[in-house]
């Protein structure tokens, strides 16, 4: 895909902190393959306008939140960015992601070939993990890990991380933004299963890759690296999946499918997750937080 041809592809960079030579690598592998580039920073201690000025800022610009409102939040301040500028495509990536030179053409090229596409998101490595995660879908009771057949293959899932996926804007403006009462935590799946229930099918695309950090350092059981988040993650993570599974519009057999997990997960990191009390005590109080309806940032931490 030449230049003049390519659509109008919009990245939106969500910074918290970042490490400073990482998201140069980012945005280095990130800028040949889109229009142009916003990274929204939400309130990080570095001084990042004096970091930016010695890129191009014609291709890449900075807009700063001031303080933590949340991925969700800067998602959608980012996504308005680039509905401003006429972008035909939105793509959402983390900060520690880096996205293999082809990534984005790819992407596209699935969008372009599927019905009803709400979303294209890349096969992912962590390399901390022996292999690359497979794409998940439920499918009655049954959660299905969807490894890629072939490199080639394009698989229904219903719903991608958010870091590299590519939105049709259209999509955006039927389904609307990221859930911020969120803050963080289940915004991708919230989304992906909002879009799912307008109509919309997202799809994992095997033959674009992009390198990611999922987690903090994992916790090694028998031959398995499992993803560790930090206790105030992981209160987000218990009280928006109890606020989803008050949606009325999310299928029950999700519910029960994900519940279930959601459960193992409760029991594994209140056993092996160090320091156990405090994790046990944020994903409790998330429960808590999630039955009462409480959302957004939470206003005090004891983690």
């Amino acid at each position: 895909m030449t230049l003049a041809h390519r659509p109008s592809v919009v990245a939106v960079v969500v910074t918290y902190q970042p490490a400073l030579e990482v998201l140069k690598q980012l945005l280095d592998a990130l800028v040949p393959q889109v229009t142009s580039v916003v990274v929204v920073d939400n309130g990080s201690h570095s001084d990042l306008a004096a970091w930016n000025s010695e890129r191009d800022t014609r291709v890449v610009e900075l807009l700063r939140l001031g303080e933590n409102r949340g991925i969700a939040a800067a998602q959608n301040a980012g996504i308005q960015w680039a509905r401003n500028r006429g972008a035909r495509f939105v793509l959402l990536m983390d900060q520690d992601s880096i996205p293999a030179p082809d990534m984005v053409e790819k992407l596209v090229s699935t969008i372009s070939e599927q019905d009803s596409p709400a979303t294209a998101g890349p096969r992912y490595l962590d390399e901390r993990q022996d292999n690359p995660p497979p794409f998940i879908r439920v499918r009655g009771l049954r959660l299905e890990r969807c490894i890629c057949s072939t490199k080639a293959s394009v698989v229904p899932v219903d719903y991608l991380i958010s870091s590299g996926c590519l939105i049709p804007m259209p999509v955006l403006d039927k389904v609307g933004g990221m859930r911020d009462d969120f803050f963080i935590d289940y915004v991708d799946i919230e989304w992906g299963l909002r879009a799912r229930h307008y109509g919309f099918q997202s799809y994992g695309v095997c033959s674009a890759h992009m390198q990611h950090s999922l987690g903090d350092h994992p916790i090694k059981l028998f031959s398995k690296n499992i993803p560790l988040h930090s206790p105030l993650r992981h209160y987000y993570h218990f009280r928006n999946a109890v606020l989803l599974y008050k949606e009325p519009w999310v299928p029950l057999n999700w519910k029960l499918v994900d519940g279930w997990r959601l459960c193992l997960k409760y029991v594994f990191y209140s056993l092996f997750a160090k320091p156990r009390m405090a994790h046990w005590r944020m994903m409790t109080l998330g429960v808590w937080h999630g039955l009462i309806g409480r959302s957004g940032k939470l206003k005090r931490c004891t983690s």
